[in-house]
């Protein structure tokens, strides 16, 4: 009985910490037609990519503390819908540890539109 407690709460933890890691929240209404997109990055890519827009810290912000799975921040980098598109497809550029077709489809689209928006240092900030 005490070892099933234990792992509950080991579980619970576990999943507590997973959803408030890296995440402040997407900054797009629910009505906004790049929210879905935003929603998409938030899961499959702000684990590894910093985004303002989405909410997310995945990258390192000192090249001391950087990890092989931090990818660039999108705030800081400008994308155009055909390079994110790539990226999605080939698992990132030269060599990437990205997975390749983290998401296809319509939803890869979402994404990569979503993010050629709001990326880089002078793109508009998100509504709302």
């Amino acid at each position: 009985m005490a070892r099933r407690v234990l792992i509950a709460a080991c579980v619970a933890a576990a999943a507590a910490f997973a959803v408030g890691c890296g995440s402040s929240g997407i900054k797009l209404s629910e009505d906004d037609p790049d929210h879905a997109g935003a929603v998409l990055f938030a899961e499959r890519c702000g684990s590894c990519h910093t985004f303002d827009a989405a909410g997310t810290q995945g990258s390192a912000t000192d090249v001391t503390d950087r990890e092989i799975e931090d990818g660039p921040s999108f705030d800081d980098r400008p994308e155009s819908v055909e390079d994110v598109l790539f990226a999605i497809q080939n698992g990132g550029f030269s060599g990437a540890i990205m997975p390749a077709n983290i998401a296809t489809g319509r939803e890869a689209r979402q994404i990569a539109e979503f993010i050629a928006k709001y990326a880089g240092p002078q793109a508009p900030s998100p509504p709302g």
